[in-house]
């Protein structure tokens, strides 16, 4: 699994950076390291690296705007690396689209552990259905190889959900995610973007539930 994997290591503390680049590098990935904050957006448009492991305290732009800025174009899983330890900063940077955490001081080898869990985890191979193929460079996204006819906002929700399956989402969640602009839209607006990305997939499998709702929660993605 390593062999192919690009790592994107966001750390301005140079040691720290070439320690943790060390460690992926011996372990098969590879690395590539960012120290300023305002770099890492179009590196990720343009490299799209396999994971970024994002410190959040970083010049130029910090881990959670970031975060918060990469999540409307990229699943790619992010790992938070913060010094501080209080657990609003832990659960805000999962909020806004974070995978996991990991507080300073830490070890490399448990970075390193933490970071093939997390790829296991959210790999597409292995989260995604079968036959569901999402190509977030043009927006375009088959099952089972027939088109779905997704509108930009439908697409986004599909990879969000079907990039975690099981993992819940709230409103309030889907639409920062999805209106990083914070305009003003009711929340019943998801609702009526999932009833219509629903109706689309069970047009290719009318057989199966994919995406589905949890009450008072949000919605989850699940094969079943």
């Amino acid at each position: 699994m390593t062999q192919s994997k690009h790592i994107l290591v966001v750390e301005d503390e140079q040691r720290l950076a070439d320690l943790l680049r060390d460690y992926l590098q011996q372990a098969g990935f590879n690395v590539s390291c960012l120290d300023n904050g305002l770099k890492v957006v179009s590196f990720v448009r343009q490299k799209k690296p396999d994971m970024v492991l994002l410190d959040l305290m970083l010049p130029g732009k910090d881990g959670m705007e970031i975060c918060k800025e990469i999540r409307p174009f990229s699943s790619v899983p992010i790992i938070m690396i913060t010094a501080r330890v209080e657990e609003i900063d832990r659960l805000l940077g999962l909020e806004l689209g974070a995978d996991d955490y990991i507080c300073k001081p830490f070890s490399p080898r448990e970075v390193v552990a933490r970071v093939k869990a997390v790829l296991r985890r959210t790999d597409g191979s292995i989260g995604r259905p079968q036959g569901l193929v999402m190509d977030e460079g043009t927006h375009k996204a088959t099952l089972n190889g027939a088109t779905l006819d997704l509108t930009v906002v439908e697409f986004q929700l599909l990879n969000i959900l079907a990039a975690t399956p099981g993992r819940i989402y709230s409103r309030d969640h889907l639409m920062d995610r999805i209106y990083p602009d914070h305009r003003v839209v009711s929340d019943r607006t998801i609702d009526s973007h999932i009833k219509k990305l629903r109706k689309k997939l069970s047009g290719i499998r009318p057989d199966q539930s994919l995406v589905h709702s949890v009450y008072g929660l949000g919605y989850k993605f699940e094969e079943g």
